[in-house]
């Protein structure tokens, strides 16, 4: 099969187009063909050596849009079913393996294109929003880079819950009509949102801020963070990690929550389950969606890196196998 392999850090010409061996499954696992995957900001950092070591060779990728090839015995799955999942050593290949876990049918009337713009921004969105920042109608809540994959699915999801007011940061004034037409009410910069957040809100500030940046957006955010708040850390795309004191938070009765998605398919993938098959009947019924900025083929997956890093895009990229 063709796959794209690393074995070492750094700029996209690490990235190779290969024939390797097609994996085999364990126990509980299924062999899925893959026919989309996407690309997320977490492939770069891998592959530049931001994410930690890496053991060599390697396939970059965290999701996947494809048919079942080999289920396990007695599994809920069969051969040809669609599905998306998060397979166990990467997605930019023809062929993946994932823990049935962490495989989802996708409903009858949903393509796979758009299914695959979903499993990590969409999954991920639906819990910061409703389980860890448990956002109310009548909140008003801050998305750090609500132009991107996370941001502009957190707006979508906040819209249909009814939330008040929504507060969007972008780093470029250019995505202000494209954050706007997704049903964000004031869009600001990283460096401006916080004197905004404090004249939109009275100065009582917000009830609920998403941060993904880190840095210096995570002091602002608590520059501007109700009493009794919550500020949500799910992301460092700035690189550098966000600080803060325990008096910004005791007195104030104010709180920080952190998730991760990667934690919790390694340690609780249990919890995936029902969240999938709400996200997916979302967009079955086309009450979210989520615009593909662009498709590359599996042999250009350097483009598709590119694409990433210059931030000039909106949406998902998608990668076609």
């Amino acid at each position: 099969m063709k796959a794209v392999i690393q074995r070492e850090f750094g700029d996209v010409n690490v990235l190779s187009y290969e024939d390797i061996d097609i994996p085999k499954i364990g126990e509980n696992e299924v062999l899925i063909k893959a026919a989309y995957t996407s690309v997320n900001y977490a492939d770069i950092k891998k592959r530049v050596g931001n994410k930690g070591k890496g053991k060599f060779p390697l396939i970059l990728g965290l999701d996947v849009a494809g048919t079942v090839e080999k289920a396990p015995t007695n599994s809920n799955l069969s051969k040809g079913d669609r599905v998306i999942a998060f397979p166990t050593s990467g997605s930019y290949a023809e062929y993946v393996v994932a823990n049935e876990l962490l495989v989802f049918k996708i409903p009858e009337h949903l393509e796979l294109e758009q299914a695959a713009t979903l499993p990590t921004v969409s999954i991920l969105s639906y819990i910061l929003l409703h389980d860890i920042g448990q956002v109310k109608p009548t909140d008003t809540i801050v998305i750090h880079s609500a132009a991107g994959g996370v941001g502009s699915t957190l707006v979508q999801l906040a819209k249909l819950l009814g939330v008040q007011k929504i507060i969007g940061t972008v780093g470029n004034l250019e995505k202000e009509s494209y954050v706007k037409k997704l049903g964000v009410d004031v869009v600001c910069t990283y460096e401006t949102f916080t004197e905004e957040v404090l004249k939109q809100t009275n100065n009582q500030g917000a009830n609920v801020i998403f941060d993904s940046v880190a840095g210096e957006v995570t002091s602002r955010s608590l520059g501007c963070l109700a009493f009794y708040g919550t500020l949500v850390q799910f992301g460092n795309s700035s690189g550098k990690a966000g600080t803060f004191k325990t008096s910004d938070v005791h007195s104030s009765c104010r709180n920080i929550k952190g998730f991760s998605l990667g934690t919790t398919r390694k340690h609780n993938p249990e919890q995936l389950a029902p969240v999938a098959e709400k996200v997916l009947g979302l967009f079955a019924s086309n009450k979210i969606s989520i615009p593909i900025a662009h498709i590359f083929n599996l042999e250009d997956v350097a483009q598709a890196h590119k694409l990433i890093e210059s931030r000039n895009y909106h949406g998902k990229v998608l990668i076609k196998i």
